[in-house]
């Protein structure tokens, strides 16, 4: 959170405690909220919404808006809310799981390969989930990478380490993996397609050309309870990526690398369970997407009671 955003909510929080007043009535201290005229809530917020939608339109610039597609309410509810704390359990590598040419960090979030020659290394998370819809940060810079650079899940026994230079998460049938340099999925040692790919969004007038360069940041989708995986890139959700996983057995994130000195970092962000999002939770997502990124500090502008306006600003 950077200064001007915790500004606006203290300066709202403020707001808030300000217009509480105190009333007595047969002896019987009762807060109430002040208002100044009835509006009709639904209707106040729709006609704001509306009214100003058009003119704050979201940035397009990603070369990846082309490729995205629609998420799914859960996903969208998750991508929405703020992460769990640092530190959660779920966030580590495996000091079990791991190759011997990859280093741990003190908490083991983050995992450094050796410089080692003519060998291809691999590690999972320590913890995995077997039903759910969860959401993991994998922070690789792109000159980090090299070639065969690979990030997904594995079942229990992933694939640890092997002679020459080889894609190892995706290499047998216990793994599923994407190549960032080449964009290739593979499985079960086998390529299984480019990913992402202009079939997802065929409405697409402007497609750039594959391979498809992959920043730093990715978020790792799985669905535990649907058998799938897909990424977000650039805040797009670009797809399923890998469909048909199994159900009921524990995943973990896995990665795969050659290149001496690459850093990986794990963050699980959030989770949900099979059970739909809460309206209060779907109401909130539908207000912060009309406001946009760029009005993000103008919630103490919307027609809506204050308390109503601290849940959104702290809910996200």
């Amino acid at each position: 959170m950077d200064t001007h955003d915790a500004t606006d909510k203290r300066a709202l929080l403020n707001r808030y405690k300000h217009k509480r007043i105190r009333r007595t009535t047969h002896g019987r201290t009762e807060d109430n909220i002040t208002t100044n005229q009835f509006i009709p809530m639904g209707l106040s917020l729709s006609t704001w919404l509306h009214s100003r939608t058009k003119k704050h339109s979201p940035s397009l610039s990603s070369l990846f808006c082309s490729l995205a597609v629609p998420t799914s309410s859960r996903l969208e509810v998750i991508l929405n809310s703020s992460p769990v704390s640092p530190g959660d359990s779920r966030s580590r590598w495996s000091s079990v799981h791991c190759s011997p040419h990859f280093v741990l960090s003190a908490s083991r979030e983050e995992a450094t390969r050796l410089p080692v020659e003519l060998s291809s290394d691999g590690l999972r998370a320590e913890k995995g989930v077997k039903d759910g819809l969860h959401v993991w940060e994998v922070t690789w810079k792109p000159d980090h990478r090299g070639s065969h650079a690979v990030l997904g899940v594995s079942k229990q026994n992933c694939p640890l380490q092997a002679s020459g230079y080889n894609v190892l998460v995706g290499a047998d049938s216990q793994s599923w993996g994407w190549e960032l340099q080449s964009n290739q999925l593979w499985h079960d040692r086998g390529r299984q397609g480019a990913y992402p790919n202009s079939q997802f969004n065929p409405s697409s007038q402007e497609v750039p050309v594959a391979p498809f360069p992959i920043p730093e940041r990715i978020l790792m989708v799985l669905d535990a309870d649907a058998g799938t995986l897909g990424f977000v890139v650039d805040s797009h959700f670009l797809g399923v990526a890998f469909k048909s996983l199994p159900r009921g057995v524990e995943l973990f994130p896995a990665v795969s690398s050659v290149r001496g000195g690459a850093c990986i970092r794990l963050r699980y962000l959030n989770g949900a369970t099979r059970n739909p999002p809460a309206l209060t939770a779907l109401c909130g997502l539908l207000i912060r997407h009309h406001l946009g990124l760029q009005r993000r500090n103008q919630v103490d502008k919307l027609p809506l009671p204050p308390a109503l306006q601290c849940y959104l600003l702290f809910s996200h």
